[in-house]
């Protein structure tokens, strides 16, 4: 296992907690839901945040092309995580704890997302793929430029699935840091009836990190060239671990 992937105690993760929300504060905005929804939010959050964690700590990973990453994290660099909206699951338990900044949807399900994962360890940014985005990237961009890790869906939060949007690659371009991209799949699982099909683990699933090559976007770059060089790592990543599980 890479370092700093493993369990933690419920008090380390606490003072991790405290100190990101101490030093970056919270990015998250909770739109006017109604009161209904609000309670929905919580009880969502709550217990998926309990499921993620119960399952998660079940979980045996097995990590392939760490170097990847840890090349840029070895030199104290900010990085741009990418992968697959269907595997936020596995990707929330996989990285918590690690300062991340995340990209989430102003939806209803984007607000349960962002109130599980604040939970554990990473900063909400609001933003989508059709409104707030602009706005959402400008933060991921500060963000990154202070030193911080970002995170976000390669196929947004509303697809279609498995097509990278421009994000990443604008991200890249502005800053200059790695899009470094990743797929995370479980050997069992269940799909849920979404439009990604997204996963949850089986309790006790092998699962497969298998991280790609690193982006980094020239600052004059053409964006539409790129986003087909992204798109073919993404799916290079996938078809390798869809068949890792095949042969096993």
């Amino acid at each position: 296992m890479p370092p700093g992937i493993r369990a933690r105690d419920t008090q380390v993760g606490e003072r991790t907690l405290r100190s990101i929300r101490a030093r970056w504060g919270s990015l998250t905005t909770l739109k006017p839901f109604t009161p209904w929804q609000r309670i929905e939010i919580f009880l969502i959050s709550s217990l998926g945040g309990l499921l993620l964690q119960l399952i998660g700590a079940t979980l045996r990973y097995r990590v392939e092309g760490w170097e990847n990453f840890g090349q840029f994290k070895e030199n104290k660099k900010p990085v741009i995580h990418s992968f697959w909206h269907n595997q936020i699951f596995c990707a929330t338990h996989f990285w918590r704890f690690r300062n991340i900044v995340v990209m989430t949807s102003r939806h209803f399900d984007g607000e349960v997302i962002a109130r599980m994962i604040e939970k554990l360890g990473f900063i909400p940014a609001r933003g989508s793929s059709s409104k707030g985005g602009v706005k959402a990237l400008l933060e991921l961009k500060r963000k990154v430029q202070t030193g911080l890790d970002v995170a976000l869906t390669a196929d947004g939060p509303r697809g279609p699935v498995y097509r990278v949007k421009p994000g990443p690659v604008w991200l890249s371009r502005k800053t200059g840091a790695p899009i470094v991209p990743f797929h995370i799949q479980p050997r069992w699982f269940w799909s849920l009836h979404s439009w990604d099909k997204f996963r949850v683990p089986k309790p006790f699933s092998p699962v497969l990190v298998k991280f790609g090559q690193a982006l980094i976007v020239p600052s004059e770059a053409e964006e539409e060239s790129w986003l087909l060089h992204y798109q073919e790592e993404m799916d290079r990543i996938k078809r390798y671990c869809e068949a890792y599980w095949r042969k096993s």
